[in-house]
């Protein structure tokens, strides 16, 4: 057995989307070859919110350690309150520690706290330990660079600078990168010409059953959010004005349904719920404007505030249909298709078509896969999806057998030991 040492900042019970690609794959890593310890910080200084079912699904014999951060009540007044930052200087210590005590072969960053992985290089010079990055999503962009301030994440200004000063302290040093797109590993060759030819893989986040489960036997402890007297459509993740063009599409589909046969329609309900990052009661509505312009917030339902991983699980299953609508961003992948093809439930998703999800998407078989820029004809295929759930006409959906094992997170975490494998090879 070879040793990995993981760094997630994020972990359960924190329900972090960054998080969750580690948790789905420690069931599996000693069946490839490998023993997984985690650090990460401890739960009591994150703004996540917690979700305690989260530790049914890890293995009892993963070693976890904790590591301490700076108070957000004290780095907040000086504008840092990124996780990355307030625990770096703990990450050091304990991790140091643990490098001089036992034999890691290998670390791994699996995180969207990138600041971290800088010290990905100290610890290669210090230890001789190579390190690998999961690269989740973009870490330095000039995505925002031509957005409306009101656009832009918080602190853009900050996090923009700090991320071009930080991001070749890792890179330059790293020997090899994970992502969920292409698109973000041929971006980082082409800025850091050290690092063109180490190794690269695209792995997606993949599908872990055993959550259904969980989130079916504790159904009763989550508040339910959804009318059971309508038609319920649901989505459930961040919203944002990336989105606009899916959801263009969606609301001019779903308006034309309601002016066509207003008794049909008018019992469809579209949910948008946990759309805002913001804390509990301080989010501002993304969705909700959008279906105001097109003359449908009568039939759209936006709830900003998180809810937990499993409820959202419990949700997805008590819905009649689910919705995805996806980023302008072409290199964007939502890792939240998996467990809504898991639910078997229809799914109606709007992509870019250059979005790497329309692929996995075609690879199951999903029938109401569609972007909203590459389909023609798709204001007549939205509506004829609405027309299915008003009619009662679309039947569970049934995948391919050969994606569901492809992109289950066994197979997943198979090839993430494989690529360990392959960077150690060099």
């Amino acid at each position: 057995m070879k040793n990995v040492l993981i760094i997630s900042p994020y972990f359960a019970p924190s329900n972090a989307a960054d998080m969750q690609r580690i948790r789905m794959s420690l069931p599996y890593f000693k069946q490839f070859g490998w023993v997984a310890d985690v650090v990460t910080v401890d739960d009591k200084y994150s703004e996540m919110i917690k979700d305690e079912l989260l530790f049914q699904s890890l293995p009892p014999d993963v070693n976890i350690y904790k590591v301490k951060a700076l108070s957000k009540k004290i780095t907040a007044k000086v504008g840092l309150g990124s996780l990355a930052l307030r625990s770096m200087w703990y990450y050091l210590k304990t991790v140091n520690q643990l490098l001089k005590a036992t034999k890691y072969d290998l670390i791994y960053f699996s995180t969207t706290q990138f600041p971290v992985t800088i010290l990905g290089a100290y610890w290669r010079l210090k230890f001789k330990t190579p390190y690998i990055i999961d690269v989740q999503d973009p870490w330095y962009s000039e995505y925002y660079q031509d957005k409306p301030k009101d656009q832009r994440p918080a602190k853009y200004w900050f996090s923009y600078r700090l991320n071009k000063y930080l991001e070749p302290i890792a890179m330059n040093s790293v020997g090899g990168l994970i992502s969920v797109s292409d698109g973000y590993i041929d971006d980082l060759k082409s800025r850091y010409p050290t690092i063109k030819n180490i190794p690269a893989v695209t792995i997606p986040f993949g599908a872990f059953k055993p959550d259904l489960q969980i989130a079916a036997d504790n159904e009763m402890l989550f508040k339910p959010l959804l009318n059971p007297e309508f038609k319920n459509v649901i989505y459930i993740g961040r919203g944002g004005a990336d989105m606009q063009p899916a959801l263009n599409a969606i609301f001019k589909a779903f308006k034309s349904c309601l002016d066509g046969n207003q008794q049909l329609f008018k019992n469809i309900q579209l949910y948008f719920v946990g759309t805002s990052y913001a804390p509990a009661g301080q989010g501002k509505p993304t969705i909700l404007p959008i279906a105001q312009e097109f003359g449908v917030a009568e039939n759209v339902i936006e709830i900003t505030d998180r809810i937990s991983y499993y409820h959202t699980l419990a949700t997805l299953q008590q819905a009649d249909a689910l919705l995805m609508p996806g980023s302008d961003d072409p290199q964007y992948t939502a890792s939240k298709i998996y467990p809504y093809l898991l639910t078997t439930k229809p799914l109606l998703a709007v992509f870019n078509s250059k979005s790497p999800a329309l692929d996995a998407l075609k690879e199951y078989g999903a029938p109401f896969a569609y972007s909203y820029d590459g389909d023609e004809n798709i204001q007549k295929k939205i509506s004829s999806f609405f027309s299915g759930i008003a009619n009662d006409t679309i039947a569970v959906s049934h995948y391919n057998a050969d994606a569901i094992n492809k992109y289950s997170a066994q197979n997943m975490t198979k090839l993430q030991c494989q690529f360990f494998e392959e960077v150690l090879s060099l």
